[in-house]
């Protein structure tokens, strides 16, 4: 900044005419002639256009950084009064990778004029967990360090709220053997299970959003430059998540109401189990008898409604661990353990994995489902209409967040508590009694396309149409 004013310095960055006619003078002390007059203005004049322009460049960078700088407080905003609903005199405990940072301090001064106690961030760098991953002896990839865990744990256990920034690359670990990647993150799991456990069951308002890095932007936006890249990424997400609209925080009020009008009416017709039907997917998912299907906001346990995701496009609820039968096809690419899975399909029988194939990253999918018991089953299922905001766009996001949103999908692992009619006060014996499932891992893969039919079926076998073609089969 300080050189692009210096360059628009007095008369708005322009050599005045004066300015030139003194400066000719002197010159021609040493040379003479029409001819050299002639082309020494026309020097000038080209210098003048130039600063000229600079100058308005400038203006127009300005105006595009204050309009980004609005842009970016609107979505910090949206993420406390929507996605965390941060109550006054809550404390607010961020994770967020080291170039979060403008996301965060825009989130703190938001959470502050929402009345916050405290703001607290721990920083990380995925850069340096991967020279870890490649550098480090083999004793020392289970060996994680108990402050991190302990510190989010503290904020849990007194009722304060939780935001966690997910803008990882999703390249950074595919370099890495898998073994060593799953050591890691299998440990690391078990150090957050504890909070987890505050997680799983909506204990505390928590919310999950995101921000570009450089890898991850030119990873969605690979044929322009990085710095277009995060810029475009920048838009994408501010779009997906309403912060485009004139008043977010009503179209967010406005989005969620549609949501929920969809979980009552699923709720309302207690669907025994699912039917999914796309080429590649035959997939019957049984489900509790207890199940609830939510959507976009539901209320912690502390008495705080709060978004967890955003964006957000889905209705969801929990299979039965025991009653997963079939064949499903990915339709989308699944970023795990920071490497890309893709081309796969996953055949369960009883409720548990039995065999998998994948075209790419293969090894990485079965650490996954290696990862505990738990793991060989699923936790989540969701549907997504095929004409989401984030399907819609027309390209991937390499980020779970995002791509979950653009297509129905099922998550390999841990079921939420949640999802059951009181299943935040069952013991875990209780609640895998009832058909949920317990793992250390939540992983979501996308399965909905245009193509899938989606069939309700009732307790007495017969069924009703879901969705067709990958939109909903019933008004609401």
């Amino acid at each position: 900044m300080a050189r692009a004013s210096l360059s628009c310095a007095q008369a708005n960055g322009r050599l005045t005419f004066s300015h030139r006619i003194l400066l000719t003078k002197n010159l021609t002390v040493f040379f003479s002639g029409e001819i050299f007059r002639l082309a020494l203005m026309v020097v000038f004049w080209f210098a003048d256009c130039y600063t000229t322009f600079t100058c308005s460049r400038l203006k127009e960078v300005l105006v595009n950084e204050e309009e980004f700088s609005q842009a970016l407080q609107k979505y910090a905003d949206v993420t406390v009064k929507v996605g965390l609903n941060l109550r006054a005199g809550q404390r607010l405990f961020v994770l967020a990778g080291i170039f979060d940072y403008q996301l965060v301090r825009s989130v703190a001064a938001s959470a502050y004029e929402a009345g916050a106690r405290l703001v607290d961030v721990i920083w990380e760098d995925e850069e340096t967990t991967h020279i870890h991953l490649k550098r480090a002896p083999e004793d020392a990839l289970e060996e994680i360090p108990n402050w991190p865990s302990n510190a989010a744990l503290e904020y849990a256990e007194k009722g304060d709220a939780l935001l966690a920034i997910s803008s990882k690359n999703p390249d950074i670990f595919s370099d890495i053997d898998p073994d060593r990647v799953a050591r890691f993150r299998t440990a690391d799991l078990k150090k957050w299970e504890k909070l987890n456990d505050y997680v799983m069951r909506d204990a505390i308002n928590w919310s999950v959003v995101s921000s570009p890095t450089r890898e991850w932007a030119s990873k969605v936006f690979p044929d322009v430059s990085t710095e277009e890249a995060i810029m475009k990424l920048w838009e994408a997400i501010f779009q997906t998540c309403r912060v485009d609209q004139p008043d977010p925080v009503a179209a967010w009020k406005e989005h969620i109401r549609d949501l929920r009008k969809h979980s009552e009416y699923l709720n309302t017709k207690r669907y025994s189990a699912l039917h999914y039907k796309a080429p590649g997917t035959d997939l019957t998912v049984g489900l509790p008898e207890r199940h609830l299907w939510l959507a976009a906001q539901t209320k912690a346990e502390n008495g705080v409604e709060f978004t967890a995701n955003m964006p957000t496009e889905e209705v969801f609820t929990m299979p039965h661990k025991d009653k997963v039968s079939g064949t499903v096809r990915a339709s989308l690419p699944f970023v795990v353990a920071g490497s890309i899975v893709e081309d796969f399909t996953v055949t369960f029988e009883n409720g548990r994995i039995t065999n998998f194939t994948a075209g790419k990253g293969e090894e990485t999918l079965r650490k996954l489902i290696e990862t505990d018991e738990g793991a060989r089953g699923i936790g989540e299922v969701a549907l997504v209409p095929h004409s989401s905001p984030i399907s819609r766009r027309g390209h991937l996001f390499y980020n779970t967040l995002f791509d979950e949103n653009a297509a129905s999908h099922i998550a390999i692992g841990r079921a939420y508590r949640f999802t059951m009619d009181g299943g935040g006060a069952m013991t875990e014996d209780e609640f895998q009694a009832n058909g949920g499932n317990f793992s250390l891992t939540h992983n979501d893969f996308m399965i909905g396309s245009g193509e899938m039919d989606v069939d309700g079926i009732c307790a007495d076998g017969t069924r009703e149409p879901v969705m067709r073609s990958g939109e909903w089969a019933f008004s609401v």
